[in-house]
């Protein structure tokens, strides 16, 4: 009996009973339910409640326009650039031993742990007019803080580590034997990287531009410390959105807001597939 108890396999938790298992399941998509499809709907729901015409006109006024042009231009200058860094970050941590390299990884992930409003009010505090360099600035004819340029800085700051993230341990995970053989055979550097490394990352890098391109479009905290919400010139989206849902423009906000709800889905969906193409490939 001692042995066979002994050989006896553990308990399963698939072997859980099935209240105890549509319980759990019935917990799960009632909280998703409530704290993500319901908002959802309602956003669609509002959107759509002066009819397709009525989307339109709301997504026509010029402040909008402005808006939607202002988002796109931050989102396409912020992509690219941090596309990069994080190519580069990644590369370093995952090839190289050097000193400093945990720090390094720390202050990657600073941007999460850090709120985006605090990290508006830093280059307030660096570029305003009373900041730190608000003198040279103005002395210059530099505008930073309240006009674009500082909300492109905003947002590279809390969007850099997202490819970086993404990337660095799918390299990790991938060693060094492939580059090395290519640089046997006689590639140089730059073609190792064209054909070696930058295949085999590719779908993890585009999770991450995905949701660097997400998060750059949908911020609020920081952009609107450094903004100085001037109309038509520098509210993005979500800026525009919290303006007129402040002045009871209710339908043309949501009008806006849906614009972010629809990027927020797109952005699960190719994410999803994505991370299944880069698990199905390296079996992670």
């Amino acid at each position: 009996m001692a042995d066979v108890a002994l050989t006896r396999a553990p308990a399963s938790v698939a072997d859980e009973t099935a209240p105890a298992r549509w319980t759990l399941i019935a917990v799960t998509v009632g909280f998703l339910g409530l704290f993500l499809l319901a908002p959802l709907a309602v956003v669609a729901v509002e959107a759509s409640r002066k009819g397709l015409d009525g989307y339109l006109a709301a997504l026509a006024e010029p402040d909008a326009r402005a808006a939607i042009g202002l988002t796109v231009l931050i989102a396409a200058l912020v992509v690219p650039l941090n596309t990069a860094f994080g190519l580069c970050a990644a590369w370093a941590i995952s090839k190289f031993q050097f000193r400093g390299k945990a720090l390094l990884m720390t202050l990657i992930d600073l941007p999460f742990s850090v709120s985006p409003v605090v990290s508006g009010l830093v280059f307030v505090l660096l570029f305003g007019a009373n900041g730190l360099l608000g003198s040279w600035l103005a002395a210059h004819h530099v505008q930073i803080v309240f006009a674009v340029p500082g909300m492109v800085l905003a947002t590279l700051f809390v969007t850099f580590p997202f490819v970086a993230r993404e990337a660095t341990p799918l390299m990790q995970a991938q060693g060094t034997a492939e580059e090395e053989a290519a640089l046997t055979l006689g590639a140089s550097g730059l073609t190792m990287f064209r054909t070696v490394t930058l295949p085999n990352v590719k779908w993890a890098l585009l999770t991450g531009v995905l949701l660097t391109n997400a998060r750059a479009m949908g911020e609020f905290g920081a952009v609107s410390v450094v903004s100085g919400h001037i109309r038509g010139l520098t509210n993005t989206i979500p800026l525009q959105v919290e303006i007129l849902y402040n002045e009871y423009s209710i339908a043309t906000a949501f009008a806006l807001a849906s614009l972010l709800a629809g990027l927020a889905l797109v952005t699960l969906g190719l994410k999803t597939v994505f991370e299944g193409r880069s698990g199905g490939r390296h079996g992670v």
